[in-house]
């Protein structure tokens, strides 16, 4: 997200020498004040991410836009600290950042204020707004202490002050902490509110550790300080940074912000948004930088170049291979691409790392690039491509920032490289096949790979023809995505990106996936075209709750949260009134469309959709407005969390009419939500049961669903259905709560 490397720290001039115990002493405080710096501008991240995340359908987008946000942040404190440092002097800035800090402070404890974006409007300026006018003053003034910091420090005339790179690596300590203990030791222990309060104690201890820094500086700077900045300051311009160098500086920054969001992206779509899952990347692409930019770096610069076309390779052919599945084994793949793509665009940045009188202006030029990765993958990429294309796009971008060979670029040496490409697409179209005559299926994709190492290889020294091989891969793979099942519609939106396809089996069906999972299919033959299919089948667990509950069929008031295909309006029956909850107004164009899907056309039913949050959208509803309740809502795989808690629960029960019935769909590929289920039921005295199903034939989907009542008698016949057992609990699985939740008791990969 940000450069962690040193920023510019100028050999301060001479002074008569602190006594032994009193440097010991400012040596103590500037190092715990920047460790402490560090650790509160990383944990903040995630925390405030995870509060605003129930209010925005827990998209992974939510997390991208956030770290949007904080790059253009951590820009403005890298600029506020450059200018500072210019044009004030140190002594001077020291002033105006404590009261900067101080007025920070009046934000604190953060929190989140106002309801979420309503009726369709957009949420990416809402939430951009809200982070302005709530973390925004805080993390900008935290994102400038750092590098202030060590700036002050080189002005204290402390015998170390030439070269204090210990404080840098107690910044790097803290930002691992932080990333490393929020999602494994405070997201699982504390509530939100309790981990803002918390927050906000060590900001305290911050400006503590500000201060006494402060009066140190104003205490032990010599009195040539603001002299020595104004020469810094003319050594600067005199000689000043050609613009091809900066230019070159904001790329190799740019590739991998822009890659650190698109790896997030891809595997959050298809497990879930949880804060483990954001900052395992951020953790690495903060590592890159501690490693590059190390005086001795324990991973060679070219140790990296000579492995990096191996895993570009790899994940190339993962990614057209549409390898989703055993996360276990996908995820490391990845994010060991990334680390090693990441540390070889940083270990470029290190070896052309610019003499002291420009290291200031060096790291803001990388923060720069952060910023346009940021502004790329957030804001430019869901408008011009309707499926993640930015991270193969970026992979291959980041052959590009390899070194280019010195040598004279000969015919002879451009046949050769051409004849290696023909070998790395001939490879890809080879593992691309899923039946190849005489090779064991299971022989393809580990051939395919060795085949991919080999000629990549020998590409390492030949920056545009990898990158032409990755580009070609890029391209076999859209070849592939568009020929496979002809596309009807692709959508892409804030709350994810959606496929509509015409699949040309037993009579046709159009499909609706959200990434690689499948949320809902109607058959194209006439005669079945009311039947619901994939996990609302009548024979599966949702049929068996409308069969079990009859006598109340042609009366009922039905509300249902996320609206798909609309396939569920299937069971609705004339006089009966359905109510549809859903956040994204693509999702109900598709649904709306006759040319894609007519459940909601079909139905006997009344229709009403309205558009919003759901458990904002449904608190306007009266009190016991319905008379069953089906949660239905999904980010990709699973349930979103907001809509599994305490709080949620509590919504429904209130618009639960007597003797009504809350079902909730759960099925997924990596969550166990039973015992959440459970605990929660437990927690209220109501009664919980749960229904599977196996897969039972093309679209006939397997599922889980739970029912929640007040009552046994409430159940109808299920209550006596040997295939709805009570919901289990499990020990160490606690009743969810809007600001307390752990994904980790319950991910069964």
């Amino acid at each position: 997200m940000s450069s962690q490397a040193p920023p510019a720290v100028s050999p301060a001039p001479a002074a008569d020498p602190p006594r032994p115990g009193a440097g010991l002493a400012v040596l103590a405080v500037y190092t715990a004040a920047i460790f402490t710096s560090a650790f509160l501008l990383f944990l903040v991240q995630p925390m405030f991410s995870r509060m605003v995340l129930p209010l925005l359908g827990g998209t992974p987008a939510v997390w991208n836009t956030c770290m949007l946000f904080f790059q253009a942040a951590l820009l403005a404190g890298y600029l506020y600290a450059h200018l500072g440092a210019r044009r004030l002097g140190v002594r001077r800035q020291a002033a105006v950042h404590v009261a900067l800090l101080a007025l920070a402070a009046v934000l604190l404890p953060i929190g989140v204020g106002g309801a979420a974006p309503t009726g369709g409007a957009a949420p990416i300026p809402w939430l951009l707004l809200l982070m302005l006018t709530t973390v925004g003053l805080p993390f900008f003034v935290l994102s400038a202490t750092g590098p202030m910091l060590q700036k002050w420090f080189a002005g204290t005339g402390h015998p170390g002050a030439a070269n204090p790179y210990w404080l840098y690596a107690a910044s790097n300590l803290g930002s691992m902490l932080a990333l490393l203990g929020y999602p494994f030791v405070m997201e699982p222990r504390l509530r939100l509110a309790e981990q803002s309060r918390l927050w906000a104690a060590g900001y305290a201890l911050l400006a503590v550790l500000v201060i006494a820094s402060a009066w140190a500086l104003w205490r032990l700077a010599p009195a040539g300080t603001r002299a020595s900045a104004d020469a810094e300051v003319a050594e600067a311009d005199a000689v000043p940074v050609p613009g091809r160098t900066r230019a070159l500086w904001v790329a190799l920054a740019f590739i991998p912000s822009s890659l650190l969001l698109s790896v997030t992206t891809f595997i959050t779509t298809d497990v879930s948004p949880v804060p483990l899952l954001w900052v395992v990347p951020l953790a690495l692409y903060l590592l890159t930088f501690t490693l590059a930019f190390a005086s001795r770096p324990p991973l060679p610069h070219r140790w990296m170049l000579a492995v990096q076309p191996f895993y570009i390779a790899t994940v190339s052919l993962l990614l057209m291979y549409g390898w989703t599945r055993k996360p276990l084994l996908v995820i490391p793949i990845h994010l060991l691409a990334f680390f090693v793509t990441a540390l070889v665009c940083h270990g470029e940045l290190a070896r052309r790392k610019p003499p002291v009188s420009h290291l200031t202006e060096f790291y803001l030029w990388i923060a720069v690039g952060g910023v346009l990765g940021g502004i790329f993958n957030v804001l430019v990429a869901p408008v011009l491509f309707t499926r993640v294309w930015e991270y193969p796009i970026v992979l291959t971008l980041a052959c590009l920032a390899r070194p280019w060979p010195r040598e004279q670029f000969t015919l002879r040496t451009a046949a050769a490289s051409l004849l290696r490409t023909g070998g790395f697409v001939f490879a890809l179209l080879l593992v691309s096949r899923t039946n190849i005559p005489g090779i064991p299926q299971w022989l393809v994709l580990p051939l395919g790979a060795l085949t991919l190492a080999l000629v990549s290889a020998g590409l390492g020294r030949m920056p545009v023809f990898l990158a032409l091989c990755i580009g070609a891969s890029l391209f076999i793979r859209t070849q592939y995505v568009l020929k496979s099942e002809p596309t009807l519609v692709a959508h892409r939106s804030f709350y994810g990106r959606y496929t509509v396809l015409n699949v040309r089996q037993q009579g046709g069906y159009h499909a609706l996936y959200h990434g690689s999972t499948l949320h809902g299919a109607q058959s194209q033959t006439p005669a079945n075209r009311r039947e619901p299919l994939t996990y609302y089948i009548r024979t599966g667990p949702l049929g068996q709750i409308f069969t079990a509950t009859a006598e109340k069929a042609g009366h009922r008031r039905v509300a249902v949260v996320g609206l798909g295909t609309g396939t569920l309006a299937a069971y609705g029956n004339a006089g009966e009134d359905w109510t549809f909850y859903e956040i994204d107004p693509g999702i109900v164009k598709i649904a709306r469309d006759p040319r894609y899907f007519t459940y909601l056309a079909d139905s006997r039913a009344r229709i009403r959709v309205v558009l919003g949050d759901a458990r904002l959208s449904m608190a306007h509803a009266p009190r016991g407005a319905y008379d069953l309740i089906l949660v239905d809502a999904f980010n990709s795989d699973a349930i979103p969390v907001h809509l599994l808690t305490r709080e949620a629960l509590g919504t429904y029960l209130d618009k639960l009419a007597p003797g009504g019935i809350v079902a909730l769909h759960l099925s997924n590929r990596y969550l166990d939500l039973e015992p959440v289920v459970a605990a929660l039921a437990r927690e209220r005295g109501l009664r919980a049961r749960v229904g599977t199903s196996t897969l039972g034939g093309m679209f006939f989907s397997a599922s889980t669903w739970a029912v929640v009542a007040r009552r046994d008698e409430d159940f109808g016949t299920l209550s006596a259905d040997a295939r709805w057992p009570q919901a289990q609990r499990k020990r160490g699985v606690p009743a969810w709560t809007d600001d307390y939740s752990s994904l980790l008791s319950v991910w069964n990969p």
